[in-house]
């Protein structure tokens, strides 16, 4: 397979994101807020002379909200269609080999996690859920938002 993965917690679950989509781990100090944002953009913050939009991933995936009053908070930067975001996340461990090809998920995860999931990776730390980068930066749909 041949992939490497970033082994990352959200809202207390060890996941994995494909670290070729991630450019860097940071830790971002300040946030500025974004009026009408949607709920899951935590804010803007700057990196190296550039704008962040930080998304607040257990907001994305419905499971409350990510505690950013000590200031600092642990993120994953990614570029998606020329814009940079800034994903937090609990805590960042390291970077894995997937042994294999993602599978179906056999289970009930709840309505974020299935609308983030690639599926599941074995690696050499066990079996990990791929998460799709794409869907937490894009947030619940709007009808779900709304409830």
């Amino acid at each position: 397979m041949n992939q490497l993965l970033l082994v990352a917690s959200i809202a207390g679950s060890r996941v994995a994101l494909p670290a070729d989509e991630v450019e860097s781990v940071v830790e971002l100090e300040a946030l500025i807020s974004v009026p009408r944002a949607p709920a899951h953009v935590a804010g803007l913050s700057a990196l190296r002379s550039r704008v962040l939009t930080v998304i607040d991933t257990q907001r994305s995936l419905g499971l409350g909200e990510s505690d950013c009053s000590d200031g600092i908070r642990e993120a994953a930067v990614v570029e998606i269609d020329g814009h940079h975001y800034a994903l937090i996340v609990d805590s960042v461990e390291d970077v894995v080999e997937a042994l294999s090809e993602p599978a179906p998920v056999r289970a009930a995860m709840g309505d974020g996690w299935e609308r983030a999931s690639l599926g599941m990776v074995e690696t050499e730390e066990g079996p990990m859920l791929l998460v799709d980068i794409a869907a937490l930066v894009t947030g619940a749909p709007i009808e779900a938002r709304a409830a």
